[in-house]
């Protein structure tokens, strides 16, 4: 497979692993529901998604990002803490043009590869990850995504055709972005949008109905409207199909199998239906959604202050997209939150077909309280005034600040500031590389869980010292196979811990950094 190579890439390949992880400190809930899984982060989005791993790899169903575009208009500057001398002078310089800047595309890659293996690892095997850009990064980010996505988890290109047209542009008028499409794990991929319908559909006890046109219809005599339609439907099911049985016809009807007609010349026909909300079709290349409507719909919500929004739309049909069975597992992040776009597309979505999908934002710049929460605050409770008020959608959502690290970065230690359940969110994924849930064991609140038939415990007090001790053990209630234990020091001899199948590590040198 062709691989693309730039200055610093083999610095920055395994870049991921050395971000140091910090915790999440909730600021607010906004709402009634605190923990309702949709959160806002304030900080860097490197940093916050690395924060996220403990309780969210593999959890994340959706991804949609619209990073930097890297045209030289944006002024973004490269902060990455990245141990390579040559990568260390880009450290706060604006990224500018071509014609200014000849490592402008270097820094890109150098930003985004470790935010993309970091995505990669959030995303759950049925996941797809949907990336906007432009024609400055596109191949390079191709490239870039097969070798961390796999190629063969390519699923497509969607062109976004954001302009009608017109413009100064010297040779062609551009009126299109890209969409890069990849999955986690493309053979269990499922993605299919709704049937858009038109015309040619019945309500039958309440549920809506596509007549199809595809099968081959039955036409009977004259209809007789005093049996009612449900009494005809019984007799001419019953010559068409040999159902004499009215509950098998019950059945049928309730399933949406088929449909007694009637025409303007009193004929009727049984034709066979689809629920609508069975009815889906595939993706197309080409998503029409003008850039004009995101600035529009900021400014009906009373946000001026923010260049080149994404239309809702675009970003709710991408979500909407995603098929799957588990909706309280439904996550969808955006690591370069903006204007909150993507917050506002699950919303949208959740309220149009009663969905239960979870947002979590990560947004660096200051504007994240400002214009990113406002927004979704907006959003939640209604906005405008008379005639152009707009119905909340309801919800709550959670605001966080990327908190101290786990390690303090001075004596590399654990760090005692650091709150204690989100270190043993750390340990327990150190551990097991798998979410953790947090466990209620009355008798010994120091288990983080089972995994692999063995049980975690983390003896740890802030600030205090722990022993690992035959007291310990005797309040250890549960069962295992096998027991890893982490405290400060430990009094049993290694011969009783063998025979226990006890492995001690100390607090904090075994705890694996990430």
């Amino acid at each position: 497979m062709p691989t693309l190579n730039w200055i610093g890439k083999e610095k920055v390949v395994n870049h991921h692993n050395e971000v140091p992880f910090r915790v999440l400190e909730k600021q607010y809930t906004f709402g009634d529901t605190p923990d309702s899984g949709n959160m806002i982060i304030h900080g860097d989005n490197l940093e916050a998604l690395k924060s996220l791993l403990p309780k969210y790899e593999g959890k994340v169903k959706c991804i949609y990002i619209d990073p930097p575009y890297n045209t030289g208009e944006e002024k973004w500057v490269y902060n990455d803490n990245v141990n390579d001398p040559r990568i260390r002078k880009w450290l706060g310089e604006v990224v500018g043009k071509e014609a200014d800047d000849l490592t402008r595309h270097d820094k890109w890659l150098c930003m985004m590869y470790p935010r993309l293996k970091l995505l990669q690892k959030l995303l759950a095997n049925d996941g797809a990850i949907f990336i906007s850009i432009d024609d400055n990064e596109q191949a390079n980010l191709k490239l870039t995504c097969d070798e961390i996505f796999g190629i063969k988890n390519f699923v497509g290109e969607i062109i976004h055709q954001r302009a009608k047209g017109g413009g100064q542009a010297k040779y062609i008028v551009k009126g299109h972005d890209y969409i890069l499409v990849y999955g986690k794990d493309i053979k269990y991929l499922k993605l299919a949008r709704k049937k858009v319908v038109q015309g040619k559909t019945v309500v039958i006890d309440g549920v809506t109905y596509i007549k199809n046109d595809d099968v081959i219809r039955k036409t009977f005599g004259k209809y007789d409207s005093s049996q009612g339609d449900r009494r005809c439907f019984y007799e001419q099911l019953e010559q068409y199909k040999g159902i004499a049985k009215k509950e098998e016809v019950d059945k049928l009807l309730q399933e949406g199998k088929y449909f007694l007609e009637l025409n303007s010349e009193g004929m009727h026909t049984i034709c066979e239906l689809q629920k609508v909300d069975d009815a889906t079709s595939k993706l197309y290349s080409i998503i029409k959604v003008l850039s004009e409507e995101g600035k529009n719909e900021l400014e009906k919500l009373g946000i001026t202050k923010f260049s080149y929004p994404k239309p809702t739309e675009i970003v709710r049909q991408l979500i909407e997209a995603v098929r799957t069975t588990e909706d309280e597992d439904f996550i969808v992040l955006d690591s370069f939150g903006g204007s909150g776009t993507t917050a506002n597309a699950v919303l949208m979505q959740n309220k149009q077909d009663g969905g239960n999908r979870k947002f979590i934002l990560c947004e660096m710049c200051d504007y994240a309280e400002t214009i990113t929460a406002e927004r979704v605050r907006r959003v939640m409770k209604g906005y405008g005034e008379g005639k152009n008020a707009v119905e909340g959608t309801g919800g709550s959502f959670d605001f966080y600040e990327l908190g101290t690290t786990i390690f303090d970065s001075q004596t590399e230690m654990l760090n005692d500031e650091a709150d204690t359940e989100q270190i043993r969110q750390y340990v327990w994924y150190a551990e097991t590389h798998t979410a953790y849930k947090a466990v209620t064991d009355r008798s010994n609140p120091y288990l983080l869980g089972t995994h692999n038939f063995t049980d975690y415990y983390f003896y740890y007090e802030p600030k205090e010292e722990t022993v690992l001790d035959w007291n310990f053990l005797q309040k250890i209630k549960q069962k295992a196979e096998q027991y890893i234990i982490y405290a400060d020091r430990c009094l049993l001899a290694q011969e009783e811990m063998q025979l226990m199948n006890i492995v001690f590590k100390k607090i904090p040198r075994d705890i694996k950094r990430l």
